[in-house]
């Protein structure tokens, strides 16, 4: 479980860096609206020669950042990561009922079990708003970033319950 929640939390820088590698050319484009046109001869050339402007040197700053930012190929990444993450996790919650069911004969209903419920609800419910996403539509980006920001704040509260069943396991367990 500590490994899905470190794993969720790097899908999550993933996906952050993806939505910057989409952010950052609006940003350049309204940094573009505010460059002031320079001066030039009937010939076409500058009358004076231009000093660089603020404007033009965060335009070249966000520029070269995007260029990182590609390299990085956040959009895949984040993509697989959240598939593996869905595949994983669906199969861990699954599995951890269980295998609580077969070594006790029932389910214990209480803040881990439902927080596990939600959790598993939430990936999928982000899940199925991907297609919705790679059509443009920011309304689906702003609820996947919401439900999974949702999600991850389950998962810390779920911590603290998981570590408290595991030391009732250990403490209900006869060793050899």
């Amino acid at each position: 479980m500590t490994g899905l929640f470190v794993y969720t939390l790097w899908a999550g820088y993933l996906g952050w860096q993806w939505r910057r590698v989409r952010t950052i050319q609006d940003e350049i484009n309204e940094l573009k609206k505010q460059v002031k046109p320079v001066a030039v001869t009937p010939e076409g050339t500058p009358v004076a020669p231009p000093a660089p402007s603020p404007v033009e040197a965060k335009i070249k700053q966000f520029t070269e950042e995007r260029k990182e930012l590609i390299k990085g190929s956040y959009r895949d990444r984040h993509f697989n990561a959240g598939s593996i993450l869905l595949g994983f996790g669906v199969t861990e919650a699954v599995f951890g009922g269980l295998n609580t069911w077969f070594r006790a004969g029932k389910l214990f209903p209480g803040p881990h079990l439902f927080a596990g419920a939600g959790i598993t609800v939430l990936w999928a419910a982000a899940a199925a708003l991907v297609p919705a996403m790679q059509k443009g539509n920011e309304t689906a980006r702003n609820l996947h970033i919401a439900l999974n920001v949702l999600n991850v704040l389950l998962f810390v509260w779920q911590i603290p319950t998981g570590i408290e069943i595991v030391f009732k396991v250990f403490e209900f367990t006869t060793w050899p």
